[in-house]
């Protein structure tokens, strides 16, 4: 068993960033069931399934409608169902709807996140997961967090 340390985490995102995608789902597909990958991948398109895998880049078109397993994710997109990854970026035209669970989570303004947040404390099997909302709060139950775009006028 263990337990992610920070300078893991900048391996595992030095490793994601270095290596080249092998694997593109266009705009134009639509892919019904589970997909399961090796090395990086980018999704322009729609997945109907769960998605299980190394490096995902999942782009502005990009849709996924099914849970998500992975050691690193760049969300553009839209994922509707649960993440868990290790490291989890969520940029600004983002939308996750379900539970995310990650070792380290970055969230851009204007990236929506909405359902419950978990910090991964243990291995990839999650047994000691703990939702950070709930450390600062025990009585709470858990909290949709929903980070709207700030839009400026000139």
């Amino acid at each position: 068993m263990s337990i992610f340390k920070k300078d893991d985490l900048k391996q595992e995102a030095a490793k994601a960033s270095k290596e080249a995608i092998s694997t593109i789902i266009s705009k134009d597909m639509t892919i019904t069931g589970e997909v399961v990958f090796k090395g990086k991948a980018r999704i322009d398109g729609t997945i109907e399934g769960n998605v299980k895998g190394e490096y995902l880049v999942l782009s502005e078109s990009g849709k996924i409608k099914g849970d998500v397993e992975l050691d690193s994710l760049i969300c553009h997109g839209t994922i509707e169902g649960d993440v868990n990854a290790k490291l989890v970026t969520a940029q600004t035209s983002a939308v996750i709807i379900g539970r995310l669970s990650s070792a380290n989570l970055t969230v851009e303004s204007g990236a929506t996140i909405e359902g419950e947040i978990r910090s991964i404390t243990s291995n990839k099997d999650n047994e000691k997961a703990t939702s950070n909302i709930n450390k600062k709060n025990p009585l709470s139950s858990p909290s949709s967090v929903s980070l709207k775009r700030a839009e400026t006028t000139s």
